[in-house]
Order: C-alpha cells, then structure tokens, then sequence
C-alpha cells in the first residue's frame, strides 16, 4: 500500500461531507501557509475565526505542551486546574456567573438552547418552551441547532425536526414584537449574521430584544461562536451594543485551533444544570483549557483589542480601493476582522469562484453564502502579510472581472 498521501484519497475514504481544495495545506506559521507543493498562501480566512493568534503560536505551544507532560484527561467526575483557571478568567472578564465547557460551537448552543428550555419548565411550566431564531442565522450542525439555525437547506431533509421554533427578519423590531409572547422561553441571536452573510445587527434591535425578552420573561441568547474573543474589537461583541445577555456561547477562536466550546450564563439560569442533567466526556479538558486559558490571557488586552480595530480599518480601506478600481462590490460590512464583501449584482452567485481565484493567487479566503467574499484572519496578523494578502487578491479580482 503506497504512503503517499494525495487529495484523491478524500474521495475515496473520507464521507463527503464537504468539498476541500485541491491542494493540501501542510505547514502553517502565522498568517502563513504551505501545501505539499511547498507553495506559500496568506491565509485571510483562519480557518474560519478560529486561529485567532495564527497558525502555530509559541505562546499557545508553550501552553499545551507544558500541560501535555502533566494531564490530558480525567473524566467529568474530577476537575481540574486549567478549566478551573479559564472559568475564573472568563467569569471575571464578562456578565456572566458560569461556564460550562463542551468541544464546538454546536455543543455551546446546543446546551444554552436545552438549559433555555429546563429553565423555562422549572419556573413557569411546559407551555413556555418556544425558541425564537432569526433568518439567516447559522447555530450548528446537530439536530436542535441544525433547527434553530434559519437556513432551512441545511435542516430539511432531517424531519421531523425539533418543534416549537420560530424563524423571524433579522434587524426587524416589528416582526419580533408582534410574534413574542409568554410561551417564548429564548430569543437567540448572532451580533453579527456570520455564514449567513455577515451581516451586523442594528443596535436597536438588539435592544428591543433585551426589552421585549424582560417583558415575556423569556432568556436571550447570544451566539457569540464567530464574534467572540477579540474578533470584532472586543473580547465579546456584547460589550459594544450595551446589551447583555443571559447566556452567550462561545468556541471558534476561544482555542486558537485547539477545539473547545463555552456556554456563558447568569447564576440563575445556570441552577437549572444539577448533576446529571447535561454532560460532556470531552469537555473542559486539560489540554484545551490550558491554550484557550493562555488564548484569553493573550486577546484580552486593551492593546491587541486595539489592534484588531486598527487592522480593521486598514482591511475596509484596501477593500474599497480595490472596489473603485475594479467594481466587484455592493457593499462592504463587518467589525473588527470579521468582514464580508457582497458582490455586485451582476456577479452573484460566484463568492467560490472569487475564492478559487484568490487561493490560485496565494490567498486563502472565505465565502459567507453564494454572494458574499469574508475575512477572518490572525487577529494579530502582520502589516507585510496585509500587504501581500491583498496583492494576491488584486490579481484574483483583475482575473474576476475580466473573466
């Protein structure tokens, strides 16, 4: 049996659950890549916000490797003393009481979605179980968040699926108001609309839906798994809108690559988890709390969240240069380094081809949905790898449009 390891064998041994490139990414450092072929990418995408410090950190290699000597696993009937650390840290940094750690970003929603619920049936009984999403919304792959999420292309060959969920517009105050009600038990939001086209949410709305959550004594949840830790400036982007939830779900860049997921939740609400009532064999585990503790330490400071801001600025001031020069966009939007590019009208539908090009480039880049180009690289990534990202990304707009 030949060794060597080539894309075909994707095909033929993995579920083809996805599409991958055709090239295989070997090395990483920084913002940099290499493939088999030792070709060089800038890597714009982070592997959709979660390298959060970049590919092959020192400080998170310190992290991990010193607690690889110590303890990598202990089951839940013991704790330890890097989850106990990381709990501490993120307690004391946000709104919240409690953590429960779990390994992705659907196992966070999926346990603020279930804990949403056992509150509302342990104080006001099993009519107030309804779960108020948004359209566009993107919450996991499970089947609860799968449900939740407000795309239903990827729900409905799963039926029958969870009931008692409502899909409503986005950034519409006048459809929530006239569909909450007491048998509402959550309200569950993106900051910012991620796969679903990065789309922030208007301020008001996100207000409105404080108001009307404390109205109907209903839970709101904030799905935090893209926009947290430092990608948009702060180190949640709650912290900007002046409206706090009462669970936020955390994963992605928590790990800096390391998997690990949070749900973030107010002391009330978190007495409805007793023992035995949820779990996770994997989560809170020494490893990925010794790098997501060391991430924390890292990304919550006042000069990296500055620093994100700053990228941000320099990233929307290439992208609208590049826009008046070669009109590919209608609109640019985003915070911090979660950014996404719309394009033009007359080039909907071909966000992949876009990326296809760049990656042809030397660019690593996102889609968020057919018609939208998004960025979410290193946080910290450098001004040199700025400049070079976005040379290779002329050369695939040139080739773009002309084509």
């Amino acid at each position: 049996m030949s060794d060597v390891i080539k894309r075909n064998l994707f095909d033929q041994y993995m579920v083809p659950c996805f599409s991958p490139a055709s090239f295989i990414p070997v090395k990483g450092k920084g913002s940099r890549v290499w493939d088999q072929e030792g070709k060089e990418y800038v890597d714009f995408a982070g592997g959709i916000a979660v390298n959060s410090l970049g590919h092959a950190n020192d400080e998170l290699k310190n992290a991990l490797s010193s607690q690889m000597e110590n303890l990598w696993h202990i089951g839940n009937g013991y704790t330890n003393e890097p989850v106990l650390k990381l709990a501490k840290n993120l307690v004391e940094s946000t709104f919240a009481d409690k953590v429960f750690f779990c390994n992705s970003g659907a196992e966070a929603n999926e346990a603020a979605l279930k804990i949403a619920r056992k509150y509302a049936l342990d104080k006001y009984g099993s009519h107030k179980n309804e779960i108020i999403s948004f359209e566009n919304s993107f919450h996991g792959r499970t089947l609860f968040t799968v449900t939740v999420g407000g795309q239903p292309k990827y729900s409905q060959d799963f039926a029958p699926l969870p009931q008692e969920i409502a899909h409503l517009p986005y950034n519409n105050i006048d459809a929530i108001k006239a569909h909450i009600s007491e048998k509402t038990c959550a309200v569950i939001v993106e900051p910012i609309i991620g796969e679903g086209g990065v789309i922030p949410a208007d301020p008001e709305f996100l207000k409105a839906l404080r108001e009307l959550c404390d109205q109907h004594h209903a839970l709101l949840i904030f799905d935090e798994i893209q926009t947290g830790i430092g990608r948009t400036g702060y180190l949640y982007a709650y912290e900007e809108t002046g409206v706090e939830p009462d669970i936020l779900t955390s994963a992605k860049g928590l790990g800096g690559g390391f998997p690990i997921g949070a749900m973030l939740v107010k002391q009330h609400v978190a007495e409805s988890f007793q023992p035995g009532t949820h779990g996770t064999t994997f989560g809170g585990n020494p490893l990925a709390a010794a790098v997501g503790g060391k991430v924390v330490e890292l990304v919550n400071q006042k000069e990296f969240l500055a620093g994100v801001q700053e990228r941000h600025h320099e990233f929307i001031q290439r992208m609208v240069v590049l826009n008046e020069r070669y009109q590919a966009f209608s609109e640019i939007r985003g915070k911090g380094l979660l950014l996404g590019a719309e394009l033009a009208e007359k080039y909907q539908g071909k966000a992949k081809t876009l990326t296809n090009l760049a990656a042809e480039e030397g660019l690593i880049a996102l889609i968020a949905g057919p018609d939208v180009l998004r960025f979410a690289p290193a946080l910290n990534i450098s001004q040199q790898d700025i400049d070079d990202g976005f040379m290779c990304l002329e050369k695939a707009l040139k080739r773009f449009v002309q084509e």
